[in-house]
């Protein structure tokens, strides 16, 4: 199977300091009229590449009634906003900066915005930089106190206080990793790519692709300070290349997505001793296959019932069912994700629907999807928007 860089996933993203200036500019992107009246609005915030007519992040307004996002504008020009992370009451919107200088300095950023009473409407707070290039990954824990960053070409770790007003902190606890991995051209050097908590939020986990790692800390959410834990981390399968990590509702199972390996491994979590251990790991690509794949993305439903993954490049969504008693993955489906090269999916807040940011076709793609059965359907509407890489509902 044929290995692709992050390079070519992002190209080279300009290195402009990242200026916090709003705009009222309509997105690119299709309109379709909306559903019946009276419907309470749902928001739609998208994180892009800036490159081309891209700007920052945009939002749209959704209607689950008929599938259909209808553009509101440009709510907040900002450099690079490749992921987005919303607060626990929904009050901010934080974004990575994935850039190499941010306001000056040789580094990442993350930026913090107050979310508006008008639909779609951003007010910038603030940035700070991250202590490492490349910022690629925003998560807030459940206290909404603490905000971790991962900084891929960086290969380091941050957290950051949320102070009141939803003001980010300079950097509270900072990590730089060392070392490489199997795969020369994808693992070469330590790329951090997401950075979440446990449920409880008394841990912090770091998934290291270029060191076949995922990072544990423990997590005292009142300053945002993480410490080191024992075990130090999981092990990955060799040149396996953890990218995401997602808890199944009930907080006793994780599904770790592998890009480099285009998998799925299905981890027991063990709360009181802080540890994963490796249950099962699923193929997403048929073993026939040998083209080019990179997985991207692991949801599941509220129910815990189903699991979806994508997986850039074979261009496919896949959806397992889950078992309710070891929290196994059982594939039922490879499905299209309605363009190519999937950056990100998300269950709109019905789950009657699949979005997809399909970032080489400059597209978000919306496919329905059956709550009972669990499964997509094979078609899917577009709507424009250049390099989107985050979908996030308010």
């Amino acid at each position: 199977m044929k290995q692709v860089s992050r390079r070519r996933f992002l190209g080279s993203a300009a290195a402009a300091g990242a200026g916090l200036a709003l705009t009222s500019r309509i997105a690119e992107a299709s309109g379709r009229p909306q559903g019946p009246a009276g419907k309470p609005p749902v928001t739609l915030f998208v994180g892009t590449q800036t490159v081309g007519a891209s700007k920052g992040v945009y939002a749209y307004s959704w209607d689950s009634v008929v599938g259909w996002l209808t553009p509101i504008g440009l709510a907040a020009e900002v450099a690079m906003p490749t992921y987005l992370a919303l607060s626990p009451d929904k009050r901010y919107l934080f974004a990575a900066n994935e850039v190499d200088l941010f306001h000056g300095v040789k580094s990442g950023g993350v930026s913090s915005f107050r979310i508006g009473p008008k639909a779609g409407q951003l007010t910038a707070i603030n940035g700070v930089t991250t202590g490492g290039a490349g910022t690629c990954y925003v998560g807030v824990d459940p206290s909404g106190r603490t905000l971790l960053a991962a900084n891929y070409t960086g290969g380091s770790a941050a957290s950051f206080r949320i102070e009141e007003g939803g003001v980010l902190s300079p950097a509270v606890s900072e990590f730089h990793y060392t070392g490489h991995g199997t795969v020369p051209d994808r693992q070469e050097a330590s790329h951090v790519h997401r950075g979440i908590t446990s449920p409880s939020g008394r841990y912090a986990f770091f998934d290291d692709l270029g060191l076949d790692v995922i990072h544990i800390y423990t997590l005292d959410s009142a300053t945002a300070k993480l410490t080191p834990h024992t075990p130090a981390a999981w092990q990955a399968p060799a040149g396996g290349g953890p990218r995401t990590l997602r808890f199944h509702p009930n907080g006793k199972w994780a599904y770790v997505v592998l890009e480099i390996s285009a998998s799925v491994a299905v981890l027991e979590w063990d709360e009181a001793a802080g540890t994963f251990t490796t249950k099962q790991v699923v193929r997403l690509a048929p073993g026939d296959y040998s083209g080019p794949a990179a997985a991207s993305e692991c949801i599941l439903d509220r129910s815990g019932m189903f699991a979806y993954a994508s997986c850039r490049f074979f261009d496919t969504l896949v959806t397992f069912s889950v078992d309710q008693t070891t929290g196994e993955l059982t594939m039922l489906d490879r499905t299209t994700c309605g363009g190519k090269v999937p950056r990100d999916i998300t269950l709109d807040p019905s789950e009657r629907w699949m979005l997809v940011a399909n970032q080489a076709t400059d597209q978000i793609a919306i496919i329905a999807r059956d709550p009972k059965s669990g499964r997509l359907s094979g078609q899917a509407s577009t709507v424009l928007l250049v390099k989107p890489q985050c979908l996030v509902f308010v």
